[in-house]
């Protein structure tokens, strides 16, 4: 299977040297991988040139953009402007980010997963964070989840689902539409992947209503997001989240904001919440 990857970088240059070499000595190689060096000010370019210099698959993209570190739109527009350059000869199509270290056969697995299922449309192993000189599963980390990190879609279900939305709630709307178009997913815990740095470390404090406005951007509706908001904020022990959650979603919803996803489809996500909430309850009884 031929694999594309992109990945999307800024100030990356203490960490995307690793992810570049795991990626470049997999048992399974990737047919091109493109990094969108996104408005750096650090050596990130450089790193990269090293690495395309030596590997005729790895090629460097420069985007100008805002300095903000901001989840969700910035990110999906460094991506588009990779994707740009890329020919449709792919199979597989990855949105990696720039602080992973891939394991060896972890392309090759993903490739028999796609290979042995033909309605899986997306596919991850699970990220791992280094404590105390240990590495352990990441606290954000759900069996039923793809974390945004490491994105892997088969061509046709990216397609179908619109590829990706340049919005926060992203990497949550890509699998409720996978979903809705009939497509499996599928993480693999013994493919476990160092995420070199903490998910939303250095995000801008600008974000903060941002999860609330993606909540209701994919038509959650007040119930859920208020469900999904208290949730949050536990596993993240602090009640300011929760407060600026809500507070994201009844700013979206007086503005008007549109929504990533149509009303047919936000029907079929409110179902497929409510579902997922009762499934748990009864496995909790």
């Amino acid at each position: 299977m031929n694999f594309y990857i992109i990945i999307p970088a800024h100030n990356e240059a203490d960490c995307i040297a690793k992810t570049l070499e795991s990626l470049a000595n997999q048992s399974l190689p990737a047919k091109q991988i493109v990094v969108v060096n996104d408005n750096s000010s650090d050596d990130t370019t450089q790193v990269v040139l090293e690495f395309s210099a030596k590997y005729s698959s790895i090629s460097l993209v420069e985007n100008i953009s805002s300095n903000a570190h901001l989840p969700g739109s910035k990110i999906i527009n460094a991506f588009y402007k990779g994707l740009e350059i890329l020919d449709q000869d792919y199979d597989v199509i990855c949105k990696f980010d720039a602080d992973l270290i891939f394991p060896k056969h972890y392309l090759k697995q993903l490739a028999s997963h796609f290979q042995n299922n033909e309605r899986l449309g997306m596919a991850a192993g699970f990220c791992y964070i280094e404590k105390n000189n240990e590495w352990v599963l990441e606290n954000l980390t759900r069996k039923d989840h793809i974390r945004g990190a490491l994105k892997t879609y088969r061509k046709q279900c990216f397609l179908e689902i619109g590829k990706l939305k340049p919005s926060m709630g992203w990497d949550t709307v890509d699998e409720l539409l996978a979903k809705y178009y009939d497509w499996e997913l599928l993480t693999d815990e013994s493919l476990k992947v160092k995420h070199l740095k903490p998910t939303g470390a250095s995000y801008n404090k600008a974000s903060k209503y941002l999860q609330g406005e993606a909540m209701y951007k994919m038509r959650y509706g007040f119930l859920i997001t208020l469900i999904s908001a208290v949730k949050l904020a536990f596993k993240k022990k602090s009640f300011t989240l929760f407060r600026n959650y809500m507070s994201g979603y009844f700013r979206a919803k007086n503005q008007g904001i549109e929504p990533l996803v149509t009303e047919e489809q936000g029907v079929f996500i409110r179902k497929l919440r409510w579902d997922g909430m009762k499934g748990k309850l009864k496995k909790s009884d």
